[in-house]
């Protein structure tokens, strides 16, 4: 692999011993020229849309709040993202724009703290761009998509800052937000029309960067769209766009990506847009328009209630296979058409679903009657078969660890697995880790939970004080472990290969040694890590 001075200071860091050391009409053409400005507090830029005026933070510059697509009021909430008409003078980019409206509670929960925060506005299509220089240097370009249920989130939160990307990799750094719960992701099927406005609000953000990026140092062919749970399944599902028959980005990189969700059909949809309209009292779209959107998110704990079922992670909003913008389970575009071409960095966390669980009362409680029925949905009759293999392979289990594990294989772990597995089958790249450092926090309840290789792949602890399952964790160990998370990731998006010394060598996934990156105090390449329960899984796999 090249050395790049750039990239120095964090590979220099990097021990192997952790511690020791989610359709539009904007168009793709056009792209904005370079056209910088850059004083010691100002960056300027020039786009078609307008000028912009950053400002100058940590030696970087700084756009926030920039629009990429028509605010979607009125007439167009629950309508695909539509160009932004631009504005006149120099607008500032100075301040975060609202965080698309969500649910909160002060204070937060007491796994991750609070997930975005107020201000809240349904005009929310903005992104934010961190850059070491707003010139010609046409460095390569992350845009990082964030998770949340589908319900929360958003690229204006301090813990997604691109600072430390731009900073220690010499990248352009982009975080965008998007719309949420049902406003992004209610259904109406009217007159043929899609749904998934959460994904063309964020095919709207992608070409903007492709039109745009350019001016900010960026390199619009050289964009690696990167994300977490949600944020990640969005990335599957982006991979299907190709204008012109070539991907929109180069390389994905998916953290605990729920590709084990169902995604509803259409009449699915309806039936829980139906239950929606129900709850907030409209009969149809064109009266829930006129709801204010305080009332639509409130509606969503109601909306919890009413599709949840037991032994299964709560997602009451979801994408939909519309065949419009979304035609196929998003793990088959990165499979076949322009996804194929994509290079793809996958991984989970080795206790997911202890996030949504573990700290449950309910759960804690739940018997090994209610835990085998769960289990048959995902074994059938082999169901007791399963339920000892899972208790066996974690010694003094309780019912609630073997559905917990359960839910993160049926839900995570596997079908990233099987996702591996078939690229490598087909001979496209792909490389793959597990995150096994648990956190003590909790009296260790969590373990590796959902979420917790978050701050390791941004190296940011400072932006996650308020964050509750970070507590105890020893500094030597997460400081030396997040060093070598954030360079890999920074080696991916600059060259499509995480590796870089001084770690061990991380070979691409195949079928013959299957090499995962175990990401713990001490950091190893492993062969068919997940082998004995893909078998499990799947009785007749090799």
């Amino acid at each position: 692999m090249t050395d790049d001075p750039s990239r120095r200071k964090v590979l220099k860091n990097s021990g192997v011993l952790a511690g020791a050391a989610l359709l539009t009409g904007v168009t793709t053409e056009g792209a904005a020229q370079a056209s910088p400005r850059t004083g010691a507090s100002s960056p300027v830029v020039e786009l078609p849309a307008g000028r912009l005026r950053g400002s100058t933070e940590a030696g970087l510059a700084v756009f926030k709040g920039v629009p990429y697509a028509a605010p979607p009021v009125g007439a167009l909430r629950w309508r695909p993202a539509q160009p932004h008409p631009g504005w006149q003078g120099t607008r500032e980019a100075t301040a975060f724009g609202p965080s698309a409206p969500q649910p909160y509670r002060e204070g937060g929960d007491q796994v991750l703290g609070t997930h975005g925060s107020p201000p809240f506005d349904e005009d929310c299509l903005t992104l934010n761009v961190w850059t070491p220089g707003a010139d010609d240097a046409k460095r390569p370009v992350m845009v990082w998509i964030h998770g949340g249920g589908f319900i929360s989130g958003s690229g204006s939160m301090p813990q997604y800052s691109g600072e430390t990307f731009a900073r220690d990799g010499d990248l352009v750094a982009v975080t965008i937000n998007y719309r949420l719960g049902p406003l992004g992701y209610l259904y109406f099927g009217e007159d043929g029309a899609g749904g998934n406005f959460w994904l063309t609000d964020q095919l709207a953000a992608l070409q903007w960067v492709r039109a745009n990026i350019a001016a900010f140092g960026g390199d619009p062919d050289n964009i690696t769209v990167a994300g977490q749970s949600g944020g990640a399944l969005s990335v599957a599902a982006l991979a299907g766009a190709r204008p012109k028959g070539r991907p929109l980005f180069r390389r994905a990189i998916l953290q605990s990506p729920p590709l084990g969700l169902t995604i509803p059909t259409r009449a699915e949809s309806l039936q829980r847009t139906a239950t929606f309209l129900e709850i907030v009292g409209a009969k149809n779209v064109a009266e829930l328009r006129a709801v204010p959107w305080q009332r639509l998110i409130a509606a969503t704990f109601e909306m919890f209630g009413r599709t949840g079922r037991w032994g299964y992670w709560s997602t009451p909003f979801l994408p939909v296979l519309d065949e419009v913008t979304l035609d196929r389970d998003p793990a088959e575009l990165l499979l076949s058409g322009a996804g194929a071409d994509i290079d793809v960095l996958i991984g989970w966390t080795r206790e997911e679903a202890n996030f949504a669980f573990a700290l449950s009362e309910p759960y804690v409680a739940a018997t090994k009657d209610q835990v085998l029925a769960r289990a048959r949905d995902t074994f059938g009759n082999r169901a007791a078969q399963a339920y000892t293999a899972y208790e066996e392979a974690r010694p003094g289990a309780r019912p609630v660890d073997v559905l917990m594990d359960l839910i993160g294989d049926d839900l995570f772990r596997m079908p990233a697995v099987d996702l591996a597995e078939r690229r490598a089958a087909r001979g496209r790249p792909v490389w793959a880790y597990q995150f096994d450092l648990p956190t003590p926090a909790h009296s260790g309840r969590l373990a590796a939970a959902h979420c917790l290789e978050l701050p390791f792949v941004f190296d940011n602890f400072d932006k996650w004080s308020q964050a509750p399952f970070l507590a105890g964790l020893d500094p030597r160990v997460r400081d030396g472990l997040a060093a070598t998370m954030h360079a890999s990731w920074i080696s991916f998006i600059r060259t499509g290969n995480p590796n870089h010394d001084p770690m061990p060598r991380w070979d691409r996934y195949d079928r013959d040694s299957r090499t995962t990156m175990s990401l713990d105090s001490v950091t190893t390449a492993v062969g068919d890590l997940a082998g004995y329960w893909r078998r499990l899984h799947q009785p007749t796999a090799p």
